[in-house]
This record gives C-alpha cells, structure tokens and sequence, in this order.
C-alpha cells in the first residue's frame, strides 16, 4: 500500500499522530519512507512536487511476474495506465486506473511476503466499484485469478464477491460506486482498511490533526463500527478495532 503526498514530513506527522506509526528510510530514495508498525512495515508515503502531484489515494500494489504484460492486459481492456511501467529501485512499478476509476498500483520484483488480514498488512482490502461482477472479470482477466496452480477462489454471492487465497479473503469486490458522486466516499476505489488499537482514538486524532473522520458500519461485520478518515490531502481510508 502507498499513498503520495506533496508534502512527504506534513504526512508523516499526520499519520504518526493518528496511526501511531514511526517512519523509516526506504531503497527508493530519499522521497519515499516506509510506514512502521511495533517494528513491523505497514505501507509506504512517498512525495513528489505539487506540480507533479496526482490526487492522494491510498493506493494498493498487487505484485506481478511481468510488468509490461500486465500493463497490455489492463490497455486491452479499456482501463487507463497513468504510470509506467517504471523501473524503480531493484524493481518496475505502474500505477492505472479500473474503467469505473478505482487506481491500483502493480510491482514486479522482490517484495514482502505480505498478505491482506495477516501480520502487519491492512486488516481489509475492499474495491467499492459500479458493478462487481463485471469488476472481478477485468481483474481476473489482469492478475490470472482462478488460475492453476497457486491462483486465487473467486466466490460470486449475491452482491458482492471474494477472492480468496488458500481459503482466506484477500480483497472482496462490492457494487454500487457512482463515478460522478459529489462525495468521494461513494466514488470508485479501492478501499484500505487499517487495524489499530482504538478505532475512536484514532479518528478523534485525525480531526485534531486537520483531517476528518465519520463512522460507518464496518464492511465484514455491520454490527461492528469503523471510522472513515480523510488525510488533510484528501486520502480516504478506514480503521476498525484489533
């Protein structure tokens, strides 16, 4: 997960102060730090002069064995390649954006032997899309889910669906993202879910901080609270409880 800013300190003390994290540098230079939780990396911020600045978002990276196949794959389907593929450290990277508008990154080279829901990585991975059917063929058609051997499960419920690795739930796919909405809660996107100790804390945090925050039903469990907070940049993403 990655998230760049114009402003790499400001962002730093942002999410220190609501996330608890302490920052590191990182292989890619002096522009980019790496997110750390109790001694554990959580995602990465990197900064790029506001000219150059894209819109923040919290932005998820899915590792590939080809980048420049990867990025024909998401041309061919209509999707828009933004960036890259750029050769970045010991690795090549690229950012694009689904045909609703939700941005994800992909890498290929060494990365963390990182999962969604384990250890330090993001407790959830959501794509909040238009339709989540025809979503889940583009990325299949993208990442080869469902594909022997080592490939994901993509289970199709009523209005969503899960891709699961090993029978655990890696990212779930959900309906009803409206791309012209006024409120970028309900655009397109990929929704990064952190796990922290006290989900109140840290969204009373962030507004002390110049951020916003509103609390949601939870996405797995709507029973449950999670906080929707919003960086002083304009980065969505959620915390919910351990």
């Amino acid at each position: 997960m990655s998230l760049i800013v114009h402003d790499l300190d400001a962002a730093q003390a942002f999410y220190a102060d609501v996330m608890g994290w302490e920052f590191v540098a990182s292989t890619l230079g002096g522009s980019f730090s790496v997110a750390m939780a109790h001694d554990r990396p959580v995602a990465g911020i990197g900064c790029c002069s506001p000219a150059a600045s894209p819109p923040a978002v919290w932005t998820p990276y899915f590792a590939v064995d080809d980048a420049d196949e990867t990025a024909d794959r998401v041309r061919e389907r209509g999707a828009t390649l933004a960036v890259g593929p750029v050769k970045l450290a010991e690795g090549r990277a690229a950012i694009a954006a689904d045909r609703d508008g939700a941005v994800f990154g992909i890498w290929e080279g060494m990365a963390l032997a990182w999962s969604v829901g384990r250890g330090s990585a993001p407790a959830r991975l959501d794509l909040q899309t238009r339709h989540a059917f025809e979503a889940a063929i583009f990325y299949a058609g993208i990442f080869d889910w469902a594909q022997p051997p080592g490939g994901c499960t993509v289970d199709y419920a009523e209005d969503h669906v899960r891709v699961k690795l090993e029978g655990r739930t890696v990212a779930t796919l959900r309906g009803g993202g409206i791309e012209t909405a006024a409120d970028p809660r309900i655009r397109p996107r990929w929704i990064v879910d952190f796990r922290v100790e006290d989900g109140a804390r840290a969204a009373a945090a962030a507004f002390d901080a110049g951020g916003e925050s509103s609390l949601v039903p939870a996405l797995d469990d709507p029973s449950k609270d999670a906080f929707i907070i919003r960086d002083p940049y304009g980065a969505l993403f959620t915390v919910s409880g351990p």
